[in-house]
C-alpha cells in the first residue's frame, strides 16, 4: 500500500512514475486539463479519456505524445471497453480524476418543471459515471490509489441559472462517501474537490453566468476570483500520496466566499 512514507523522489507530491487516468478534458480551459498539467509537472504518467474523437483530436494538438482514449460514458458498455483497452497496456493505475458533467437545459424553466429525461441524463453522466468508472476500473487500481471527482462549492444554494445541476452534484458528493467505504479494504481513497465559480468553457454556456462570476469575485475574502489553477493544485494534492490521511471528504475551494455573503461592500451596494 502506498502512503505518506512512500514519497522518495525530487517532487513534493510524490507522483513520479504514477499512472493517473484523467476523464473530462474538453479544451485547455477545462478543469481536467489544468489538473493534468499539474500532474505532468509533478512527474505523473497520464492517460486521457475524452468524450469523442473530435475532442481526442483537439487534445492531440495540445499533447501530441499523450495516450488518449475515447469513452462516452453515456453509452452502455463504453467504460467496460475502455477498461479492456487499459488493461492491455497497463498493469496498474494509481489514480483517477473524474471531471465530467452535463445537463441539457434546453426548454428548462423552473426546477419543478425539469423533465425526467433531462434529470436522469444529468445524473447518469455527472454522477453515476463516477460510480461506474470506479467499479469497472477496480481490478487495475493500485492499493492505496486515489480517486477525485469535481463537485461545486455548495449544493445548498438555489441559483436559478444553475438549473438542476446542484442536486446532481449533491448525489455525487454523497457517492464519494459510499465509494470510499466500498474500497476501504484496498486502501483506495475517494474525495471530491468543490470549487467556486470558475471561468471555463462549460460555465460559459450557463445563462447569466458572467454576472454571477462578477458577484462571486466581490464576495471572496480577497476580492479576486477563483482561478482554475488553484482548483487543479488541490485536486493534484488529493491524487497524491501526500494527502494519504484524507478520505471521503469534500474539499471546498472558494477563496472564502462561503463565509462572506454579508460583506460590507456588497450590502452597501444592495441598499444604495
Amino acid at each position: 500500500m502506498s502512503g505518506a512514507s512512500d514519497l522518495a523522489g525530487s517532487f513534493f507530491l510524490g507522483l513520479e512514475g504514477r499512472t493517473i487516468l484523467v476523464f473530462g478534458v474538453a479544451n485547455k480551459k477545462s478543469v481536467a486539463f489544468h489538473v493534468a498539467s499539474v500532474l505532468e509537472e509533478q512527474g505523473a504518467k497520464l492517460i486521457y479519456s475524452v468524450r469523442s474523437e473530435a475532442r481526442a483530436e483537439s487534445l492531440r494538438k495540445l499533447r501530441p505524445e499523450a495516450e488518449i482514449h475515447v469513452c462516452d460514458v453515456e453509452h452502455e458498455g463504453a467504460v467496460a471497453k475502455l477498461f479492456e483497452a487499459l488493461r492491455a497496456r497497463h498493469d496498474v493505475v494509481h489514480g483517477i480524476l473524474h471531471s465530467i458533467a452535463f445537463a441539457d437545459f434546453e426548454g428548462f424553466t423552473t426546477f419543478d418543471q425539469v423533465s425526467r429525461k433531462a434529470f436522469l441524463q444529468a445524473m447518469q453522466v455527472s454522477c453515476h459515471s463516477f460510480i461506474e468508472i470506479t467499479g469497472v476500473m477496480k481490478p487495475i487500481l493500485a492499493d492505496g490509489a486515489s480517486l477525485v471527482t469535481i463537485s461545486i462549492s455548495t449544493t445548498r444554494m438555489a441559483a436559478e441559472n444553475y438549473g438542476f445541476m446542484a442536486p446532481v452534484k449533491a448525489a455525487l458528493e454523497s457517492s464519494v462517501v459510499f465509494l470510499a467505504k466500498a474500497l476501504a479494504e484496498r486502501g483506495v481513497r475517494v474525495n471530491s474537490v468543490a470549487p467556486g465559480l470558475l471561468k471555463t468553457s462549460a460555465s460559459a454556456g450557463i445563462p447569466g453566468y458572467v454576472d454571477s462570476w462578477l458577484y462571486a469575485e466581490k464576495a471572496t475574502l480577497r476580492k479576486r476570483g477563483l482561478e482554475t489553477r488553484e482548483v487543479a493544485n488541490a485536486a493534484a494534492f488529493l491524487l497524491s500520496p501526500r494527502s494519504s490521511g484524507i478520505n471521503a471528504q469534500n474539499l471546498v475551494i472558494d477563496a472564502g466566499m462561503g463565509v462572506n455573503y454579508f460583506d460590507r461592500e456588497l450590502v452597501k451596494k444592495v441598499n444604495a
